[in-house]
């Protein structure tokens, strides 16, 4: 039976630490904590990282996701403790927003990484490994 359908997780740990996909030790992203902006190339391996800029897509998957977590998260919330409405406001606005701030960057590390893997022909300066 193959398991091809897995998760590559060698990936997935690449991406939390937004390494470089071709040597998985470079930084993908300029310094700053909440920066999302990518190097234009590696610092270690060159491999040019700026033609490959993937855009708003892990926003929208985030916007997605979130939105399916959150959402019965907050109906539940209503229904157990019925707060305030101020405090919906209040709680899931701080609980979207640092969810997203702190998964933006390795989800978009991730589907770099899998861009990479998959079509190594895009890539001026890289195959995949």
């Amino acid at each position: 039976m193959s398991l091809s359908f897995m998760p590559d997780l060698a990936l997935i740990q690449k991406a939390f630490h937004c390494a470089c996909p071709k040597c998985a030790k470079g930084s993908l992203f300029k310094p700053g904590l909440f920066q999302t902006n990518l190097n234009d190339v590696c610092p270690l391996c060159g491999l040019n990282l700026a033609e490959n800029d993937i855009g708003d897509g892990p926003a929208v998957f985030l916007v997605f996701i979130l939105g399916t977590l959150i959402v019965p998260a907050a109906l539940l919330f209503e229904k157990f403790f019925a707060p305030p409405l101020w405090m919906h406001g209040v709680l899931w606005g701080f609980v979207a927003v640092g969810i997203t701030l702190g998964c933006l960057k390795p989800l978009k590390a991730y589907i770099i990484m899998l861009q990479y893997k998959y079509r190594p022909g895009e890539w001026k300066d890289g195959k995949a490994e």
